[in-house]
């Protein structure tokens, strides 16, 4: 069964947290412009476009497919987010702010999950 993406909240709210990181990551020092904060980009970049890619599938066992890859790209973003962090990349109310948010997403994601009917 396809769904709109467009019309998915969990899409939506992917797509609030990458312009959220790609705003954060706007101040990262110029020596991680290829690196962390490249690599920030692309995980935030990668969940809202796994759940895209995966809403256009036949059928629901495959859109899972995609909501795992939407979910681990969460989890390297967290990891990312928290070494950007401990870097003094991120003020301290940033990375919770935006973990918090991952964290939030997560579950809407695994929720979302267990209502498809595969």
């Amino acid at each position: 069964m396809k769904h709109n993406f467009k019309h998915l909240n969990i899409w939506k709210l992917s797509i609030e947290l990458a312009d959220e990181i790609y705003v954060i990551t706007d101040s990262f020092p110029k020596n991680e412009e290829f690196g962390l904060k490249s690599q920030i980009r692309r995980c935030t970049v990668s969940v809202a476009s796994n759940i895209a890619e995966g809403s256009s599938r036949s059928s629901n066992k495959d859109f899972n497919r995609f909501l795992e890859i939407s979910l681990g790209s969460l989890y390297e973003l967290q990891t990312q987010i928290i070494i950007s962090g401990n870097r003094n990349y991120l003020e301290i109310s940033s990375t919770e702010i935006i973990e918090n948010k991952i964290t939030e997403l997560q579950r809407m994601i695994s929720g979302f999950q267990k209502n498809l009917t595969l």
